[in-house]
């Protein structure tokens, strides 16, 4: 009930009319708001970060589709073994699989989570960059403090600075593309060398390098690990 009188009491103070002139469109007041998310956003530098971040996750998906085709192949192929191999043998075999491809998911989610690191640590960076320029702004404005405008319960927008400040910061560092950024230091996900195809074994056909119709059994975006299907399981003994 008290939040809620003093939020009612804090939109009158500020939205109210006020008797006599028309009140100057201009709030001066000491202190002014941006929205985080839209400086980034909005910005030619995050415009770019993300713009890069999205290739390099798209390159890794393409991998990612990649070696999944390998592994369905192979997966077939040691399928296609199984009525012709004693129990433990398969058994040594489908094992042997299975780690390789725990081994492969846990490589491909180290390299998805380094983008995702990468992109961090450029909005951190970003920020950085930004202070001098907000802190002009603030001393422009006459003001005393900046907040960011999601942890403000009510204001006016008049006191918002977000897009004279992307239109300083675009015109101050640009793209970014002259500061040392941390996504820079991470080479871009290149377009995998196949694979080596299973050993071709006395009367088996290669093993395709194309992917397999209808849904794959393996797929390395899966989050949390989702197991091989049923076509690669052990044997009863």
């Amino acid at each position: 009930m008290m939040r809620a009188f003093l939020s009612a009491a804090i939109a009158f103070a500020l939205f109210a009319p006020v008797a006599g002139p028309a009140r100057a469109q201009n709030v001066v007041s000491p202190v002014v708001t941006v929205d985080q998310d839209r400086l980034f956003n909005n910005s030619q530098f995050g415009q770019r970060v993300q713009s890069d971040h999205e290739t390099r996750v798209h390159l890794l998906s393409q991998e990612n589709r990649l070696i999944e085709a390998e592994l369905i192949n192979e997966e077939r192929a040691l399928t296609e073994q199984r009525a012709d191999l004693a129990a433990d043998a398969f058994r040594t075999l489908a094992d042997a699989f299975d780690d390789k491809v725990q081994r492969i998911r846990a490589e491909q989610d180290a390299k998805a989570a380094t983008l995702g690191q990468a992109l961090d640590n450029d909005r951190q960076e970003f920020l950085r960059l930004i202070g001098p320029v907000l802190q002009t702004l603030v001393i422009e404005r006459g003001a005393v403090a900046l907040l960011d405008r999601r942890a403000v319960i009510i204001s006016a927008d008049s006191i918002d600075i977000t897009s004279a400040a992307v239109a300083r910061i675009d015109s101050t560092i640009g793209d970014g593309t002259g500061a040392p950024l941390t996504s820079q230091q991470v080479p871009a996900t290149q377009q995998p060398e196949p694979r080596p195809a299973q050993e071709e074994r006395a009367g088996d056909e290669p093993v395709s390098n194309l992917p397999a119709s209808g849904e794959p059994s393996i797929n390395l975006d899966a989050s949390p690990l989702t197991p091989i299907d049923g076509s690669v399981t052990q044997p009863a003994d």
